[in-house]
Formats: C-alpha cells, sequence, structure tokens
C-alpha cells in the first residue's frame, strides 16, 4: 500500500511538472538581444530551450547598435530581455526608461558589485580589457609584448593597429573607461590622440579587428579578453598582454525590457540565468568568460583576474556619461 501512494505521489508530482513545463513552453517564443557572439549566444539560448521547452528568437548587435535599436522601439518592444550586453549601457538605458525592475531568483550569491541594487540589471560575466597582438609581428619586429600603454605608441605600430569605433562597440567604450581610470580623463584623451596616428582602423564590432589581427593583416589592437582566447582558441599565434598602469573589466550583464510583450517568459529566462548551471555553461562551451556566481570557477587560468591589475570603476559614473565620453572620442580623436 505504502509502494502504491508513493507511486501515486510522484505521478502526481511528474504530472504537476509537465503541466508547469506546458504552460511555460506552450506556444511561447522567447524573444532576446545580445552582443554576445553567435556561438556563444547560441549555447546558452540552445541550453535554455533544452532545460525549458522554450524557443528563443535572438538578435546579435554591437552594444551601440543595441542600445539604439531599444530606444527606437521603445513605444513597441520587440524583445522581452537583454542578454549580455555591458552593464553600463544598462545604467544609461535605465535612465531612459528602456528597463523594468526584476531581481531574479538565484542572483541572491551574485556580489552586490556586479549588479543594480534597485534590480534593474544583473551581471552574468566578467571580460577584461587586453592587449592582443601577432606573434609573428612581434618576432619580425624584435619587440616584446606590450606591457603599458605607452608601448602602443611605438612607431612600429604605426597604422597597424585594429580596435572598435565607440560609436558603435562597448569594447571600445571599456578601452576609453581603461584609460580614463588609468591616466585621468584629460590625459586619457591626450593618449588616444596620439595612438590614433597608429591605427589602421576602428571596427564597427569589438571583435572586428580580432581575425585581421590573428591573420597578420594587423599588428595588433585592444580588445576584450573573450576576443584574444578566441583566437588563441582557433590556434593563432596571437600574444595576450595587459598594461601595467591597469584595465578595467566589463561586467556583461542581463535585464528585463521595459513594456516586453511577454514579461514573464523574460523574468523566468533571467531566473533561469541567473543559476550556477547556467555559467557552468560558460566551461563546457569555451565561452570565454569570467563568472560573476563565486560558486563557479574560471574554466582557465586565463580568466583568472588576480594575474591582471584591475581598476575599480563607477558603473553609474560611466553609465551617466557613456555619450559624453562617446562624443568627446569623435570630436577629439577621430574628427
Amino acid at each position: 500500500m505504502r509502494k502504491q501512494v508513493k507511486s501515486i505521489a510522484i505521478a502526481c508530482l511528474v504530472a504537476l511538472g509537465l503541466t508547469s513545463m506546458a504552460t511555460y513552453g506552450e506556444a511561447k517564443t522567447l524573444r532576446a538581444y545580445t552582443i554576445w557572439s553567435e556561438r556563444y549566444a547560441k549555447a546558452i539560448f540552445d541550453a535554455f530551450t533544452a532545460d525549458t521547452g522554450v524557443k528563443v528568437q535572438w538578435i546579435r548587435f554591437s552594444s551601440g547598435e543595441l542600445q539604439a535599436r531599444l530606444e527606437a522601439e521603445k513605444a513597441n518592444p520587440q524583445v522581452d530581455v537583454v542578454f549580455g550586453n555591458m552593464a553600463e549601457a544598462f545604467v544609461d538605458g535605465v535612465a531612459k526608461g528602456l528597463f523594468e525592475p526584476y531581481s531574479p531568483k538565484g542572483s541572491e550569491v551574485i556580489p552586490a558589485e556586479f549588479k543594480d541594487k534597485d534590480g534593474y540589471w544583473t551581471g552574468v560575466a566578467l571580460d577584461p580589457i587586453c592587449f592582443m597582438t601577432n606573434g609573428q609581428f612581434l618576432k619580425d619586429k624584435g619587440l616584446e609584448a606590450p606591457a603599458s600603454w605607452e608601448d602602443l605608441l611605438n612607431p612600429a605600430y604605426g597604422k597597424k593597429l585594429q580596435m572598435a569605433d565607440a560609436r558603435t562597440s562597448g569594447t571600445a567604450m571599456y578601452r576609453i573607461l581603461s584609460l580614463v581610470q588609468a591616466m585621468g580623463e584629460e590625459k586619457a584623451f591626450e593618449y588616444q590622440v596620439k595612438l590614433d596616428s597608429s591605427v589602421q582602423t576602428y571596427t564597427k564590432s569589438g571583435a572586428g579587428g580580432a581575425l585581421p589581427v590573428a591573420r597578420g593583416q594587423a599588428a595588433g589592437g585592444i580588445f576584450f579578453l573573450v576576443d584574444g582566447l578566441e583566437m588563441v582558441q582557433k590556434g593563432y599565434d596571437v600574444v595576450i598582454s595587459y598594461p601595467k598602469e591597469g584595465v578595467v573589466a566589463g561586467i556583461e550583464a542581463m535585464a528585463l525590457v521595459a513594456g516586453a510583450k511577454d514579461p514573464d517568459l523574460g523574468r523566468a529566462f533571467l531566473d533561469w540565468a541567473s543559476s550556477e548551471r547556467m555559467q557552468k555553461l560558460y566551461g563546457e562551451n569555451e565561452i570565454n568568460l569570467i563568472p560573476t556566481n563565486p560558486d563557479v570557477p574560471p574554466a582557465t587560468a586565463e580568466l583568472d583576474m588576480s594575474s591582471m591589475k584591475i581598476l575599480p570603476m563607477d558603473i553609474a559614473w560611466a553609465g551617466e556619461n557613456r555619450e559624453r565620453l562617446v562624443k568627446k572620442w569623435v570630436e577629439e580623436v577621430v574628427r
């Protein structure tokens, strides 16, 4: 009799779970924007579908493009969530009414410095700025990998650097923020004016210059670590290094879009994406990001931030000054 009761109880629980999942997934499709590469985003969204049965329609943009899209669609939002944009972009978006507050279940373990105190955004990964240089270029020129911001002003790099355009790329924004934190704003912009003379091209996306550097079409550039390690994984001869003066680490975050057509599904995704399970997907899929969940260790030694000088950054200040700094970069650096 006890076995029969137990079997009935289990059957009820299973049925309840299936009913819940059916309600969760039936005729439901999550819509999302992301700045993550296609490979990274697909791994995450496919895992969500595998766990829940909910399909995901997603589009990838560079950070600046994503933000412009949200602003243009504010009266009629086309997505439920943004997953993987930079924290300072969310701060900027909150001021413009683009996001709704929601503190996901499971996000309690994520340290306070990696999430908004009012729940508008939650950090899911960290990504420091780094130098990436073509290994053969360094050998040919008899140079060591750059270890200071000043090293990139070496004439050997003249018109051979590629890096991102601040008007469209979050990578460029964090390059600027790294320089401002390391030198102060005035000297940071003076430096960028000098550096501009060595830049071959400014790419639309942060990763846009990674392959040209890897193939030797450019000597080097300033990237997020995620893009440098991607080239290493693909077997290219590149060298990753860091300026001794320090860099900032970008916080990759997620948020619920204000006026989303399916906010409940958006919240369900944010709950799932706050889990230890989601951040373990980084290591399982060679996603070169540093987990914000302290219970999930970095997948490789290259992702151990203790070997880098990480500068503190005021996310609120960065968000509030984002547009001003980009405008200043355009007017004073690229002109």
